[in-house]
């Protein structure tokens, strides 16, 4: 048990320190993210000849503090992030789950409507609709939502696939009980474990997307902090200023491996047949 603890904390470091900037970003972030000076542009790290402790982390092609950036774009990758997994988790489990159950008609449509959004390049559908609804953070998180309900709904139907022949689900039928009540109150809960561990999968997964379509113009806008976008506004400054693109790169790396970390020690955790081969 003591293993299976450090083994679930030392992945979550990175991650905690991550959320924490994110919600402390206007007590701790030195300046102001979005407010530049042009005399002081592109000004390497503090520890580099030339670099400043006031400016621990270099400035960006405007003057604009880079630490104060990452921690004020934490708070907005992290926040689409969550809001997409949690979206894309409930319409994606919801829709699973009901068509595990029902199968037949219902079950056909599903499959098919995954099949073709499987078939959909992700990258032009967010073209698509950000063009014809606008880039804004709520259009995004309702275009990553889309693309991650899928992997959703397909584990949870094959789930509940098999969990509904299950003797307690058959049980509760013939005693009467509704399809709600076997839904959500027998079947849900034998399910609830998969969708946690999805969902942690989820969010570095989304983070990534949200990321590339910022680094495309397709996601947060200036002058709104992101990682995607310092790195798109950094491309032409590798070589001269290398210190604005690896440290919003570093935080999108650290981040993601973090939470995918987690999502392992989680699924070891909560996934039976893991516990018993440890235990054998």
């Amino acid at each position: 048990m003591r293993r299976l603890r450090w083994y679930l904390l030392l992945p979550a470091v990175p991650v905690i320190v991550a959320v924490a900037a994110a919600l402390l970003a206007p007590w701790v972030a030195p300046s102001s993210p979005t407010s530049g000076n042009l005399a002081a542009r592109l000004r390497p790290p503090a520890w580099v000849q030339g670099g400043s402790v006031q400016r621990l982390l270099g400035t960006d092609l405007l003057g604009r503090d880079l630490l104060s950036r990452l921690i004020w774009g934490a708070r907005i990758s992290l926040l689409i992030a969550l809001a997409a997994t949690v979206l894309g988790a409930v319409v994606g489990s919801l829709i699973g789950l009901v068509s595990g159950y029902y199968r037949g008609r219902v079950d056909r449509v599903v499959t098919k409507l995954i099949d073709v959004q499987l078939a959909f390049p992700f990258v032009l559908l967010a073209i698509a609709v950000i063009a014809v609804a606008g880039a804004s953070i709520p259009v995004l998180v309702i275009v990553l939502a889309i693309g991650s309900w899928v992997g959703h709904a397909r584990i949870i139907r094959g789930l509940v696939l098999s969990l509904r022949e299950r003797d307690y689900v058959q049980a509760a039928r013939a005693l009467g009980a509704r399809t709600p009540r076997i839904l959500f109150r027998h079947l849900l809960p034998e399910i609830l474990s998969v969708i946690l561990i999805l969902a942690t999968f989820d969010v570095g997964r989304i983070i990534i997307l949200e990321s590339t379509l910022s680094f495309l113009g397709l996601g947060v806008q200036p002058p709104t902090p992101s990682w995607g976008s310092d790195l798109r506004d950094a491309a032409a400054y590798v070589r001269q200023a290398w210190w604005t693109s690896v440290f919003p790169g570093l935080a999108i790396m650290v981040v993601v491996l973090g939470v995918n970390l987690v999502g392992d020690a989680l699924r070891d955790a909560l996934d039976p047949r893991t516990q018993s081969r440890a235990r054998a």
